[in-house]
């Protein structure tokens, strides 16, 4: 029989009510607290991360292809669409590469093994952006617009309309416009509703009119306020381009894990010079950047919380063995090592902490599922680009944090039992 364990399992669930029994409590509390802190932290920002990661590929796809003298200004640079190169890219099904060795999670920079991609190119298509001012009969607006070909994923549109329909391709008797509720908000206009474009071409202005089939909303208020999207048959008419000319391809990947890797190998191994590849990520890095902070955002709380539990624990642990000195000189005299005794506290603290993290569990990962389920709170989606906290639990995450709260408490309430060893038989009884 382990007598350590069995003394601490003795304490752990005595009836008696003691000043420690609500010391114990509060304890237990505020490890729950902290253990739900960290999942539910831990969860919205995952959640945030894949949520707007979702929107922004949902809008620019994974990867843009152009010509290698274009600019961030919107320059419009015809590339061939029917260039043999893009039907090479269409066909990677996946890529081996090259990447920094990895063992347990570190990195080693010197060290490289050969990896092979997730998965490969999903589709490739062709897109077309041209500054226009929008008009309607009271007001004015300036637009960024958008031209897509039937080809393109429109199922991924899907999720951000709220009003109307796609463009149908089919229905040529009409020039068709999908507009931003951003956009359609501030010139007051609906669906089925006729607005005129305003383009320049050759130092000269040309006007066509548009009918607003569908009003969509992303949520990211820097594409919002900015983008509609056509047919890219309406833009290459303004520009008089032929139909296999386009400003770029758009390439959706099967995986988005592979988003660096068979970016680099397009970019190394199949374009020519004259073309250049680069991931949404690069060109519109602002976004990314700002879910990057998240991440410090987490660590901090993170280690916040685990200093709360620590510290709660040492002092709870303290209060212990005070209470118990009594205890701790009866088993000094009868032989009992002082590590022995320092084991009992450990083993009482374990159980303290187990509580707390069954309890911890509870609370997080249930409050988790009640927001995923019923969107109870919510943001400003001007701010926040979501209109309600977002959850996605990534349990390996969470089954590490319960395991290092347990260990790390533990290691921590090693040195504060080292008070058992100042505590003697003699002191102690004399006064009994």
């Amino acid at each position: 029989m382990n007598i350590e364990h069995f003394i601490a399992k003795r304490i752990a669930f005595t009836k008696d009510k003691t000043f420690t029994k609500v010391i114990i409590r509060i304890a237990i509390a505020a490890i729950a607290i902290s253990l739900s802190i960290m999942i539910l932290t831990t969860a919205i920002i995952h959640g945030f991360k894949k949520e707007i990661s979702h929107k922004i590929f949902g809008f620019w796809g994974h990867i843009h292809v152009t010509d290698a003298n274009v600019n961030r200004n919107f320059e419009v640079l015809p590339i061939n669409t029917a260039d043999s190169t893009f039907a090479k890219i269409k066909g990677i099904k996946n890529v081996i590469y090259q990447a920094p060795k990895e063992i347990y999670g570190f990195q080693f920079s010197d060290q490289l093994q050969e990896k092979q991609s997730i998965g490969g190119v999903k589709s490739v298509n062709p897109y077309l952006m041209l500054p226009s001012l929008i008009n309607t009969k009271e007001a004015f607006h300036g637009i960024l617009l958008k031209g897509l070909d039937n080809n393109y994923e429109w199922d991924r549109m899907k999720n951000f309309l709220v009003q109307g329909s796609l463009i149908n391709f089919a229905d040529t008797s009409r020039r068709q416009i999908l507009v931003s509720k951003n956009i359609a908000d501030k010139l007051e206009i609906n669906v089925n509703d006729k607005v005129i474009l305003a383009f320049i071409r050759d130092q000269q202005q040309i006007k066509k009119r548009f009918e607003v089939v569908g009003i969509y909303n992303t949520g990211l208020e820097e594409y919002d306020r900015r983008f509609c999207l056509v047919d890219i048959s309406q833009i290459r008419d303004v520009l008089g381009w032929s139909p296999n000319q386009a400003q770029g391809m758009e390439i959706i990947l099967d995986d988005i894990q592979d988003m660096d890797a068979i970016t680099d190998y397009i970019y190394y191994e199949i374009l020519p010079d004259t073309y250049y590849a680069e991931t949404i990520r690069n060109k519109f890095p602002s976004i990314f950047e700002w879910l990057n902070l998240q991440d410090i955002n987490e660590k901090i709380i993170m280690i916040l919380m685990v200093v709360v539990a620590i510290i709660n624990m040492i002092t709870v642990l303290l209060i212990l063995i005070l209470e118990r000195t009594r205890m701790i000189g009866t088993l000094k005299s009868l032989g009992m090592t002082s590590w022995s005794i320092r084991k009992i506290f450990i083993y009482n603290a374990g159980y303290i902490i187990a509580f707390g993290l069954l309890i911890g569990n509870i609370l997080g990962l249930g409050i988790a599922y009640l927001q995923k389920t019923t969107g109870l709170i919510k943001l400003d989606e001007a701010n926040y680009y979501l209109d309600t906290a977002p959850i996605d639990i990534p349990w390996l995450t969470v089954v590490g944090l319960n395991i290092g709260v347990l260990m790390l408490t533990l290691v921590f309430l090693i040195l504060p039992t080292m008070l058992v060893t100042r505590i003697t038989p003699v002191k102690v009884l004399r006064f009994e």
